[in-house]
């Protein structure tokens, strides 16, 4: 048999398994006035206790560490489901507006300062070609001597 705990607040009470009424409560080596099948603690400091009931023979023991404070909310299964979901449909949503603000941006020209309208083509000079990729021309074989002329 197990003891039952209930916690609500700052006040813990603790059922013992035995259902007598001559049953004696001790708290870490102190005997407790209670007597009874139920204990109470007010304002319980969340400290680790010893308690122990008894009745004539049959003896009880638990460690006791519960963890309590004043200003919780107890909360059911159905109300931490229901803050889940509007959580994750509020950000789809925003994922979804995000997305379709960016998809439209995609195709405008930006207008910024340093972009220029386009009038007439006007022609372009060559590029400036990069000497690492200069052609062979006919005075400078010395420097392609490692290069041989491949035979068809």
């Amino acid at each position: 048999e197990e003891f039952l705990v209930e916690i609500s607040g700052t006040t813990v009470t603790i059922t013992c398994p035995l259902d007598e009424e001559s049953t004696s409560w001790e708290l870490s080596g102190t005997k407790a006035a209670v007597t009874g099948g139920k204990y109470t603690i007010e304002n319980h400091d969340s400290s680790p206790v010893n308690v122990t009931c008894a009745s004539g023979a049959q003896k009880y023991a638990m460690y006791l560490n519960a963890r309590v404070c004043t200003n919780c909310e107890e909360l059911d299964a159905l109300a931490v489901t229901g803050i889940i979901t509007a959580d994750l449909l509020i950000t789809l949503g925003v994922l979804i507006l995000v997305y379709y603000f960016s998809k439209d941006r995609k195709g405008r020209a930006s207008s910024s300062a340093g972009s220029r309208q386009r009038g007439q083509k006007m022609q372009r000079p060559p590029p400036v070609p990069n000497p690492d990729y200069e052609p062979i021309r006919k005075g400078q074989r010395e420097v392609y001597a490692g290069l041989q002329a491949r035979g068809f």
